[in-house]
């Protein structure tokens, strides 16, 4: 039986391009693996430049939930660029947005 709350979906606008990103010339030995709806939380705030009270509303979910997606999110993309790792986006609990 899984330990502590289960997490809500979040909802996201869309699946990304790519599943993988990985530094040029490096084997991909060495993963972060990124979850989907952390990817949406960069995306809303640091590229949209949403304030964290929108980005939340759009991801359905409390402004301190996004928070805390958000600084794994950016802690796992600084460790992945100053360590030379590749970053899979896979995973998660998320619903897509109806178009």
């Amino acid at each position: 039986m899984p330990r502590g709350r289960w997490r809500c979906p979040r909802w996201i606008n869309a699946m990304p391009p790519s599943p993988m990103f990985r530094p040029m010339g490096m084997p991909t030995v060495n993963i972060v693996t990124l979850r989907v709806e952390e990817l949406e939380a960069i995306r809303l705030v640091d590229l949209e430049g949403l304030e964290q009270e929108e980005a939340a509303k759009r991801m359905g979910v409390s402004r301190k939930t996004l928070w805390t997606d958000l600084k794994s999110a950016r802690k796992k993309v600084a460790y992945a660029l100053v360590n030379g790792y590749a970053i899979e986006i896979r995973g998660g609990s998320y619903l897509m947005v109806r178009r």
